[in-house]
């Protein structure tokens, strides 16, 4: 009896210190969810925008040049503003064909596509002033006019096809950079198809 007693006691007493040890160590609080990506500032963005159309070489094409001792560079007042509207280009050549030719300041090119002209891509309602940011990624990843769907495909040397694969955050950089830019009203004539002589010619 003496035994029982005492493996009673025994067994009371690794069970309170069991409890007591739960009690006294919870179990661990779950790991926070890991917080969820924060859009950079605005100004941050904008930023981000205005490097990736410098290096992308978006100003080759898309802004008006004037001549300097190295040659054309970007006029300061048009940037990005597209083939200047009433530009009248040079006669072409009679023999031109296998060639495809630029204009002076790169904004308009003459080929086998006929002559199409450089987008104005301010944020002035001539530019991209009234677009969307879905329409922006359909005209650069698709080759849509205006990115809007059933729309004629963007001319040479519109480079879209390299563009296909940029990222969502870039594209939203560079759409936040495009509606930052001082706006510049120029409405860029439409493409002249290839049996009919560019404007001037």
């Amino acid at each position: 009896m003496e035994n029982s007693r005492s493996w009673l006691t025994a067994a009371t007493f690794v069970a309170l210190v069991a409890l007591v040890a739960a009690c006294s160590n919870p179990a661990p609080a779950p790991e926070p969810a890991p917080a969820a990506p924060t859009e950079p500032p605005e100004a941050e963005l904008v930023e981000r925008g205005k490097y990736l159309v410098e290096i992308m070489g978006c100003h080759d094409c898309h802004s008006p040049k004037l001549m300097g001792p190295q040659g054309p560079y970007p006029d300061p007042d048009r940037l990005l503003s597209g083939h200047p509207a009433g530009t009248q280009l040079p006669p072409l050549p009679k023999d031109n064909a296998g060639w495809a030719l630029l204009s002076m300041d790169l904004t308009a090119a003459v080929g086998p596509w006929g002559t199409s002209f450089a987008a104005n891509l301010t944020s002035d309602d001539s530019g991209i002033g009234t677009w969307t940011e879905e329409q922006f990624k359909r005209a650069i990843t698709k080759g849509l006019y205006k990115g809007l769907e059933g729309s004629r495909p963007l001319l040479p040397p519109m480079p879209w096809q390299n563009l296909q694969n940029l990222k969502e955050e870039d594209i939203h950089a560079i759409f936040s950079y495009l509606k930052s830019t001082k706006p510049v009203a120029n409405v860029v004539p439409p493409p002249v198809p290839p049996s009919a002589p560019p404007a001037g010619a």
